[in-house]
């Protein structure tokens, strides 16, 4: 908060002047993180997640309702059954006032769901005599369950915490991808900013030596050939500082963009080389097997392909649903009197269902919920292995990022010392255009490169800590604080 606090007020001072602001790539991947578009997709994903984990543990504890009809009037001709079985028509001309207070709760061990309610019923009548009725049922208690032989709560309770394990660390790995993107995005728009400056220079010393050109010409000492070929080095210098320009200001709006800067005025650091540490293959293995979302991922995905594979066992074979009911209630004209001598409110339902000849539908169904579970298993077993090799790789790749970082830097020292020679030896006259030409190419495409390979040193450092979840440079895994919505 520190840095963003200073970094605010210098973009306040630096856009109050018109100076440009400076920063750095750590700077930049800070703000990123917390103002950058994807940081805020990311944050509305967690949210997500943390939601549907509370409300996973919610649904296993009791939950109290109430319920009213105030009222329900109805004055209408309705079709009864008399005491003789004979259907009969009668004018109903009633209000009814009902509410129930209800306290449930699911049962994790069994897969059903349990509840005690108490409801008050008055049936108001009118017409020619006017009558009023109440039922009571001062205590029920209801069991229900859909089936004996597939407990979906059981399985929940292995999925849900793996999806809020692998929600956090997919938080943690977005947070990593948003410092790689912006250290792309630096990196871009810092060549851009290079690139433009080599243009600059390198028109203004194709001017000068144009200028230099037509001298000798005058004086006969070149010839008009090598004239032309100066001033076309000076058209093509101009076209390269306009394309320069345009790439530059694309690669600085998109950066200001995703950073939500206020400004494009911006001046970027050279980003120095990092501390020398090594990575070693095992560990990073290990380090990704612990920390990454994906090893969870398989893990869940696994669990979900059993559970399909026991809900279809369990609901095309035998189908056995229980439903259970005690209590007891009272009816009556008083109110004051229906809280004593209850009548009994008691029911069991048990239904059965066993499938005798379905041409193979139950069959086929729990082999496909089979063949799903080893098509997961296989894919995981390919996932595992390339999830492996990514790491793998990208180590041993990482341990020859230093050596190519510190050749093109030397090349590109070189290169830069051999163009100020050769200008030099031109302008005295001693080579010709066409040599300088190759030691100028040499000497931008030595800087192009050395920008590259640091670009590539970064990115591949950040594409590590993403890979692993671990920061080899200071020894630890990589973790973030848990965030509440509450």
């Amino acid at each position: 908060m520190k840095h963003l606090f200073i970094i605010s007020l210098f973009f306040f001072s630096v856009t109050a002047f018109g100076q440009s602001t400076k920063i750095s790539l750590t700077e930049a991947i800070e703000i990123a993180q917390k103002k950058s578009p994807d940081y805020k997709a990311n944050i509305n994903k967690n949210q997500a997640s943390y939601w549907r984990f509370k409300n996973y543990k919610a649904s296993f504890l009791p939950q109290v309702r109430l319920s009213a009809t105030l009222p329900s009037y109805s004055n209408s001709t309705a079709r009864i059954t008399n005491d003789q079985g004979q259907d009969i028509f009668v004018n109903q001309n009633q209000a009814l006032f009902d509410t129930q207070l209800s306290i449930s709760q699911n049962v994790p061990y069994t897969g059903g769901s349990l509840s005690i309610s108490s409801s008050l019923e008055r049936v108001d009548i009118f017409g020619t005599a006017k009558d009023t009725r109440y039922s009571v049922v001062p205590f029920s208690l209801n069991y229900y369950q859909n089936s004996i032989f597939y407990n979906p709560f059981k399985w929940d309770q292995k999925i849900e915490p793996l999806l809020q394990e692998e929600a956090k660390k997919d938080f943690i790995e977005s947070m990593e991808q948003i410092s790689l993107t912006t250290s792309q995005m630096y990196f871009t728009l810092l060549k851009s900013q290079m690139q433009l400056k080599i243009a600059e220079k390198n028109l203004s010393n194709q001017d000068t030596l144009f200028q230099i050109a037509k001298g000798r010409y005058k004086m006969g000492n070149i010839a008009e050939n090598e004239l032309l070929q100066m001033e076309l080095a000076v058209l093509n210098s101009r076209n390269s500082l306009t394309t320069s320009k345009i790439t530059l200001k694309r690669a600085v709006q998109n950066f200001s963009r995703y950073l939500q800067l206020s400004t494009e005025n911006l001046e970027l650091d050279i980003p120095n080389k990092l501390p020398l540490f090594n990575v070693d293959v095992q560990k990073a293995i290990l380090e990704a097997q612990s920390n990454r979302k994906s090893v969870i991922e398989f893990r869940r995905k696994r669990i979900e392909a059993e559970k399909e594979l026991a809900r279809v066992k369990g609901s095309n074979r035998l189908e056995l649903n229980v439903n259970a009911n005690f209590g007891v209630s009272q009816q009556g004209p008083i109110l004051q009197d229906l809280f004593q001598n209850y009548n009994k409110q008691q029911s069991i339902t048990v239904t059965l269902g066993i499938p005798l000849f379905d041409w193979g539908v139950s069959k086929s169904k729990r082999k496909m919920a089979e063949a799903n579970l080893d098509l997961v298993d296989t894919n995981m077993e390919q996932q595992e292995q390339a999830f492996e090799q990514e790491i793998y790789l990208h180590t041993l790749n990482w341990s020859n990022q230093r050596n190519f970082l510190d050749t093109s830097e030397k090349a590109q020292e070189i290169a830069i010392k051999r163009y100020e020679i050769t200008k030099k030896r031109y302008i005295l006259g001693k080579i010709t255009i066409t040599d300088l030409n190759i030691a100028q190419q040499e000497k931008d495409g030595a800087v192009v490169t050395y920008l590259n390979s640091l670009q590539k040193f970064w990115t591949d450092y950040y594409t590590l800590r993403r890979l692993t979840l671990y920061d080899f440079l200071k020894n630890k895994k990589i973790e973030t604080a848990d965030l509440t919505y509450d």
